[in-house]
């Protein structure tokens, strides 16, 4: 059997200086190479774990024979974003954890080899996003301009079906409901508070993960399916969920998780303190990657701390490091062993010179005479019994407080569901952390004709996740569209 081929990426000392990707994708000889290892199961574990159902033996099985574009077209049949979930998604949980080949040895490389179809079809084949590309980003850049809003499509307007459905968020999850339900004929609008698609995808993940290109690329393609998208319009303000669905036959709310989670310990009100929403928005959104060409405010000390563990922990403290902190320190209560993020991020993370300091729990951050951050203050942490997530819980060890220096904190440790839309319409039913209640089987809320999926459903979690609560989505809207009998109520 084949050694699984691996993935190069470019030498931690020189990609820690800049922005440009890590990974540098297969080759097509690397990519066939590795898709030869696959054993085309009959039970195809692998689909099995996929949130989104793609067929993965036929496309291996294409891109071993060098049929790429084929590849390509086989996993866009159920998912429409493949470029980018071949680069964030945690493949080693889901479709490679289901791999036969894992219990002998090491799995599949399913999500480099998506990534690859995607890529080669992007810079090689004629396709509508690659020969739009040009003219979409032009739309992107003019959308940057303020305008004033565009007021809600006429209810009914033009498409196959003669039905119109609201896209509320361009995250993964809007995406993919908008992609679904263009290809079975609906018209479809996406509405978009920030001045460009993509949610977070745009603005939660770096640049040296994700390319804007790349997310630009897909949202293009999904254009092409005859998507419309409305930028720079939050809905909750400048037009409400009532209005919404009084011109839409169905909406779907997919606005995500927005709100910062913060430490709820002293100081955390001092200069120099950042949510890591807040602080990635920043570099993604204001381009600090691109400085000096934009002069972004975003202030980095010498000695950076990160609190958290997860991939927006890794992902924010490497981009300090980009930035030009000379120290970046992240900080976690638990062990190594427990860390949420992907094992690729931390690796790459570490190797790059973050600091891991584990089982350490911050209770209090100092500040000088100016309320600038300065130090915070810590106490160790030892295992003790599992607690409700079967995790063992982190119980300080008494006497333990230290000081570590700092003079930048950013604090990781999750984010909620952005309140906006569900402040404003109290008849949405929500659960005591602000995520909307919806049929686990179709995200139908308890307004009839009103579907949501996501984060603003989930809390936060993983960008396949969030496609694949949308595919379930967008199949319930598709059957009340057409089938108001047989499927979810109608809107009333």
């Amino acid at each position: 059997m084949l050694d699984r081929t691996l993935m190069p990426k470019r030498e931690p000392s020189q990609r820690k200086t800049d922005f440009n990707e890590v990974a540098l994708g297969y080759q097509a000889t690397e990519a066939q190479a590795e898709a030869a290892r696959c054993l085309n199961c009959r039970n195809a574990p692998c689909v099995q774990g996929c949130p989104v159902a793609v067929n993965i033996p036929h496309f291996i099985t294409k891109i071993a024979a060098g049929d790429f574009e084929t590849a390509a077209a086989i996993i866009k049949e159920q998912n429409s974003l493949p470029a980018i979930c071949g680069r964030v998604c945690p493949q080693e949980e889901q479709c490679e954890g289901h791999c036969t080949l894992a219990r002998l040895q090491k799995p599949i490389a399913i999500g480099a080899l998506e990534r690859f179809a995607a890529d080669y079809v992007r810079k090689f084949a004629a396709s509508p996003a690659a020969t739009a590309a040009t003219a979409a980003n032009t739309a992107i850049a003019a959308a940057s301009a303020p305008a004033p809003a565009p007021a809600p499509a006429p209810e009914k307007s033009c498409g196959s079906t003669g039905k119109s459905v609201a896209v509320v968020g361009s995250g993964p999850a809007g995406l993919t409901v908008a992609a679904d339900l263009a290809r079975r004929g609906h018209q479809v609008v996406v509405y978009e508070a920030l001045h460009a698609p993509g949610g977070v995808l745009r603005y939660g993940i770096p640049q040296f993960r994700l390319l804007k290109e790349i997310v630009d690329a897909e949202v293009d393609y999904v254009k092409s399916l005859g998507v419309e998208f409305k930028t720079n319009v939050i809905i909750g303000q400048t037009f409400t969920l009532d209005e919404l669905r009084e011109h839409y036959d169905a909406v779907f709310i997919g606005t995500g998780a927005g709100l910062p989670y913060f430490l709820g310990i002293p100081g955390e009100n001092l200069n120099g303190v950042y949510s890591a929403n807040e602080f990635l928005t920043r570099v993604n959104l204001m381009k600090a990657y691109l400085f000096p060409e934009y002069d972004t405010p975003v202030i980095i000390g010498k000695k950076v701390t990160v609190v958290g563990a997860g991939n927006t922990a890794m992902d924010s403290a490497r981009t300090a490091l980009r930035l030009g902190a000379e120290q970046v320190t992240l900080v976690y209560r638990r062990t190594r062993a427990e860390m949420p993020a992907r094992a690729e991020e931390i690796e790459n993370a570490v190797e790059e010179g973050v600091i891991l300091k584990l089982q350490t729990n911050p209770i209090e951050l100092v500040g000088d005479n100016n309320g600038w951050v300065r130090s915070m203050t810590c106490i160790r942490t030892e295992q003790g019994a599992p607690d409700a997530s079967g995790r063992c819980r982190p119980v300080d060890v008494p006497n333990s407080e230290h000081s570590i220096e700092t003079d930048t904190v950013i604090v990781a440790t999750g984010q909620g569901p952005n309140p906006l839309l569900t402040k404003s319409c109290s008849a949405l039913s929500v659960n005591r952390k602000g995520c909307l209640i919806v049929d686990p089987q179709t995200g139908q809320t308890n307004l009839p004709g009103v579907f949501a999926g996501g984060d603003i459903v989930s809390g936060g979690a993983t960008v396949i996740a969030a496609m694949g609560a949308g595919r379930r989505a967008a199949m319930a809207i598709h059957e009340m569209l057409t089938l108001p009998k047989a499927g979810v109520a109608a809107q009333s």
